[in-house]
């Protein structure tokens, strides 16, 4: 079993979601007392939120590459920013490693196109649903991307840092949520990611009938697949 490094504290319950659905797999792949060997090396973020709406997105880069760094030096065989949005400065963390890094972007493509789909409604921060990075990447597998209208993605982006980042999971948030699922699904998404780590939280699959792909869960998994190798 290969070491996983993950980058974590970005925010730390969507860290926490990792660490559990990561041994979770190991557990059900390998059975007995098995779980998965992780080195984390969990950053402060209001520093790097800080950073974010300063647009100081080189500094934030420069930070994740050393911590992952670190986590090579003690011993990491393969490296996990268990994020959407730090992924804007994966290419700058890749670069600084030997290891290989595993995007988040190309896991939740893999598992798109599994499921058949060819065009994706897409939830996540600002950074994500309007900067090019992410759904750039998507765009390369071969998928279409929808995101939701100015406001939806204004609330979006709010309840991701006023209340998912902070623990706080509530009913009307969910409710909103919902409902821009839904509106992605008339207009055509034939699932839609979940591209925010902490969404999958707020958002069960029970909740809709529209597909999610929860990003969390899937990159977790996948890290765990290639682990095992």
């Amino acid at each position: 079993m290969k070491t996983i490094g993950l980058l974590g504290g970005m925010s730390w319950e969507s860290s926490a979601e990792y660490y559990r659905v990561m041994n979770e797999e190991v557990k059900a792949r390998l059975g007995g007392l098995h779980s998965a060997k992780i080195l984390m090396n969990s950053l402060e973020f209001q520093e790097l939120r800080d950073l974010m709406c300063a647009g100081r997105w080189s500094e934030i880069g420069d930070r994740l590459a050393a911590a992952a760094r670190t986590l090579e030096k003690a011993g990491a065989d393969l490296m996990v920013i268990g994020t959407n949005t730090m992924h804007k400065v994966a290419p700058q963390v890749a670069d600084a490693l030997s290891i290989p890094l595993i995007h988040i972007a190309d896991a939740t493509a893999d598992a798109a196109r599994e499921r058949g789909c060819t065009r994706v409604g897409l939830l996540g921060t600002a950074f994500t649903m309007e900067d090019d990075f992410y759904s750039g990447r998507l765009n390369e597998h071969g998928l279409e991307v929808l995101v939701p209208e100015a406001g939806d993605r204004k609330l979006v982006d709010r309840v991701i840092f006023d209340e998912m980042c902070r623990g706080a999971f509530l009913d009307p948030s969910r409710a909103e949520y919902l409902r821009i699922i839904d509106d992605l699904s008339a207009k055509g998404a034939q699932a839609v990611i979940l591209g925010c780590t902490e969404i999958g939280l707020l958002v069960r699959p029970g909740d809709t009938d529209v597909p999610t792909l929860d990003t969390c869960a899937i990159h977790a998994a996948t890290v765990v697949k290639k682990a095992l190798g």
